[in-house]
């Protein structure tokens, strides 16, 4: 039984106290969890990452996942976690995944999780594969001087490395193993009447009021104060002719009836209620700035409102899953849903499906469903950040969008944004975004009722 030689003379050179644990040899941490019959929530762990600037150590409890976005945010570092060589390299005196968390007997930069600042009690590997260390708080701490505190990790369980399928294989795969849903009949049927460039109004009407439900919604957008008509509108025909015109028309129907493909609750950040209040706010800014940058409105219109289309369609096929997602979305407003998504899925056997993460999922069933690659692109990219390529100012405007919305607390990825980057990048003045503002917040009640409609 004993420590680490590095960790041993650090801690008695310190005068840090603290108690042994002595286990059955085991062949990994967590092994060394169960058999040392102490509670899971004492352990930590190092997670080692580097960069070319070096090693970063960052310790947090054994049952958290680091939040990769929000360590890029708290260090301004891109850092990449260490390989299985350069660990054993620089952790010659330890046995093979039992790195004791106390970077400083390495000479290692640290970073501690915020939730560790207030331990009574610490459990941790000694180094070797049968003995632990047990520690009080104040040792801890003091063991860790000089380490950089913050919040770190996603709340929650699960540590799992990912498969890294491509965009292609990911397709392949959910249409050879999970049932995706058709596009619905009547949004097929929109969507090949949008494109004749001769279809009429009064075509468009007769499908919809093939559709009361999809009729009297219409009907309501068209009368609400949104565009403040003067007259009565006593058909889905003239909310098309004399309001709303072909193309938002044509979405928004296109939107309804889509989205009846999913079964999806609606309670929570990421159920049904929010899903529409979020697509139809950012749907509306997309349209915005697309007016002020010499974009297509109406394409705008439709990237915004079928941009998280994915959130959907995971939430259809694989509803346990979404479950755990939306509750760790409502109890970790600053983590990326990127990072949330590789929290929840990283663990489960379809992870090397669905680390690509929802927007790329989204952006494949639109695919499928045969959408404008406009709107494939926006719902595929709109979790990147820098991203340069086909159709990219649409991507940059639902991006743009987003960022707006997180600052109104709508929408359901909460991580800064570089807000004028993204404005720069199409052409807008900063004094642009404050008069966007300002339009959605006086439509902001006729927005939040139309989509309380359409998630009943």
């Amino acid at each position: 039984m004993a420590l680490s030689e590095r960790l041993s003379h650090y801690l008695a050179r310190k005068g840090i106290s603290y108690q042994q644990i002595e286990i059955a040899p085991v062949s990994n941490l967590d092994a060394a969890v169960l058999a040392s019959g102490k509670p899971q929530h004492d352990f930590i762990q190092p997670t080692l990452l580097i960069d070319i600037n070096g090693v970063v150590m960052a310790v947090h409890r054994f049952d958290s996942t680091l939040d990769m976005d929000t360590l890029h945010q708290f260090t301004g570092r891109r850092l990449q976690p260490l390989t299985a060589r350069q660990t054993a390299r620089l952790f010659g005196d330890c046995e093979p995944g039992f790195v004791p968390p106390v970077g400083n007997a390495w000479d290692l930069q640290v970073l501690i999780d915020e939730d560790l600042t207030t331990a009574d009690q610490v459990v941790f590997s000694a180094g070797t594969n049968d003995t632990l260390v047990v520690m009080d708080g104040r040792s801890f701490r003091l063991a860790l001087a000089g380490a950089r505190e913050g919040h770190l990790v996603i709340r929650g369980q699960g540590n799992g490395s990912r498969g890294a399928l491509s965009l292609d294989e990911v397709a392949d795969k959910l249409q050879k193993l999970y049932r995706l849903p058709p596009m619905p009949a009547l949004a097929l049927r929109i969507l090949r009447l949008t494109a004749n460039t001769e279809a009429t109004a009064r075509e468009l009407a007769e499908l919809i009021e093939f559709d009361p439900s999809m009729t009297a919604q219409i009907m309501r957008y068209a009368r609400s104060a949104l565009f403040n008509y003067p007259g009565q509108i006593n058909s889905v025909q003239e909310a098309v002719t004399r309001v709303l015109g072909f193309d938002r028309v044509a979405h928004i129907a296109m939107g309804i009836a889509s989205v009846r493909a999913f079964d999806v609750p609606r309670g929570g950040m990421l159920g049904m209620d929010n899903f529409w209040r979020h697509s139809l706010y950012c749907a509306f800014l997309c349209q915005s700035l697309a007016a002020r940058s010499g974009r297509d409105k109406g394409l705008a219109y439709l990237c915004g409102l079928l941009h998280n289309f994915g959130l959907l369609l995971v939430g259809h096929l694989f509803p346990s899953e979404f479950q755990e997602l939306n509750a760790l979305r409502e109890i970790n407003p600053e983590a990326s849903m990127h990072s949330l998504e590789q929290e929840v899925f990283g663990h489960s056997e379809r992870q090397d499906i669905l680390a690509v993460g929802h927007g790329a999922i989204g952006g494949i069933l639109h695919r499928l469903w045969q959408l404008p690659e406009p709107v494939i692109k926006a719902a595929g990219m709109h979790q990147h950040p820098g991203y340069h390529g086909e159709h990219e100012e649409y991507v940059l405007m639902v991006q743009l969008a987003n960022a707006l919305l997180k600052e109104q607390g709508i929408g359901d990825e909460f991580n800064p944004d570089d807000i004028p980057a993204l404005t720069e990048a199409l052409g807008l003045e900063p004094a642009t975004l404050a008069l966007v503002q300002e339009e959605i917040q006086a439509v902001a009640t006729d927005l939040d009722v139309l989509a309380s409609s359409l998630a009943s």
